[in-house]
């Protein structure tokens, strides 16, 4: 079930990704605005289905559905890890439906940091975070505010 080709250079192998992943995907669990951090996730595991190194095993009910009583998602496979994604659909026509997730598989620890985790699926996928690399240039954007004098016009 699970894929662990090492057929790729170390940057971009199932591990290394697989494991940058499952660090984004923890870090967005609990990031104060998750929206860059999970369509990084998504589009790294898009990716690598595309070439092979991910496959989409099925899906499962939701741990925690939103608006409904019950919601799926898409169990993908990824080296030593599985991960979640919302299903698309045709997902409902070609995949099977595995039930409930079974809360006793767990994936493997890692010990990647974020901006490590961040630094590779951006190079795999291509995608750049703006807000990051504005803090990273040191340039602030707020400039001061220019008072006039009593009576002069602001026009």
């Amino acid at each position: 079930m699970r894929n662990t080709s090492k057929s790729t250079p170390s940057s971009t192998s199932v591990i290394t990704l697989s494991q940058a992943i499952f660090t984004v995907n923890r870090h967005a669990k609990t990031a104060g605005n998750p929206k860059y951090l999970y369509s990084l996730k998504k589009r790294a595991l898009m990716k690598m289905i595309r070439e092979g190194k991910a496959k989409k095993v099925g899906l499962h009910f939701s741990k925690n559905p939103k608006n409904s009583q019950q919601q799926s998602d898409v169990l993908i496979d990824c080296g030593e890890y599985t991960f979640h994604l919302p299903p698309a659909k045709e997902d409902f026509k070609e995949l099977p439906h595995l039930g409930s997730l079974d809360q006793s598989l767990r994936n493997p620890k890692c010990k990647m940091g974020l901006q490590q985790a961040k630094g590779i699926l951006e190079q795999y996928t291509g995608m750049s975070d703006h807000t990051d690399q504005m803090r990273k240039t040191g340039k602030n954007q707020y400039q001061k505010p220019v008072f006039k004098k009593l009576g002069d016009s602001f026009f």
